[in-house]
């Protein structure tokens, strides 16, 4: 009897384990034993398959949607506000691109969500140096240095000010205490080791962030993927 694919009927081999056509996986039923395996099996080994990432061509998606993702990320440009989603969409992107590529059907959360996290690694990284890089090129080269210590000394007065008024309602003793680390954190804060260190920081917590939102765009287009390509059982 002749087996065909479920989704484009297509003819399908006993042994295949995806349809050489479309690659949907094959669950299939036979009533000779020819294979010498049940079908639970061969859907076992199906999704193990699945599972597993072949890292050359995952790379090269990863490449080309980590680079735009992490020049909209950065500071570059005006986009930069939506760089959460920008990273995420480029991570769910790199799996679709890979799993168009290797035509592997779907492929499982896991093995999407280790693709978003290298289109991640290389979208933050390339966000974290372009944002440093304008930051260098607008103080040093465009010499834009008093207007940026004017607006980061206005953002740490109002910090301060907040802060006074939480420690308000302390007592005289605390209050005085609360006052010196204030003064203390207010001057290196506006000192350009404090600047620079907070500037980095900041930076850095904003790749982390990229990181996971990466991870997480992977993961959903994996998903997604997997409930539209798998076949019904």
């Amino acid at each position: 009897m002749e087996i065909t694919c479920n989704r484009c009927h297509q003819t399908v081999q006993a042994e295949d384990l995806y349809c050489p056509a479309c690659g949907l996986p094959q669950l299939i039923y036979t009533t000779d034993g020819a294979d010498g395996q049940l079908p639970a099996e061969r859907w076992t080994e199906a999704v193990k398959d699945a599972s597993m990432v072949d890292w050359k061509p995952a790379m090269r998606a990863a490449v080309a949607l980590a680079v735009p993702a992490g020049l909209l990320s950065s500071g570059l440009t005006p986009a930069a506000g939506a760089g959460l989603l920008w990273m995420a969409a480029a991570a769910a992107c790199a799996v679709w691109l890979y799993v168009r590529g290797q035509r592997p059907a779907w492929i499982t959360i896991g093995a999407g969500a280790r693709i978003g996290l290298v289109t991640g690694l290389l979208g933050a990284w390339l966000a974290f140096t372009v944002s440093g890089g304008v930051l260098f090129v607008d103080r040093f080269v465009l010499h834009h240095a008093t207007q940026m210590d004017a607006e980061w000394k206005t953002t740490v007065e109002m910090s301060q000010q907040l802060t006074q008024q939480w420690a308000s309602g302390m007592g005289p003793t605390d209050a005085a205490q609360a006052q010196s680390v204030r003064a203390q954190l207010q001057a290196w804060m506006l000192s350009p080791w404090g600047h620079a260190g907070i500037e980095a920081f900041d930076l850095a917590a904003y790749a982390i962030v990229l990181l996971f939102f990466a991870a997480g765009g992977g993961a959903l287009g994996a998903r997604l993927l997997a409930r539209m390509r798998r076949p019904e059982v």
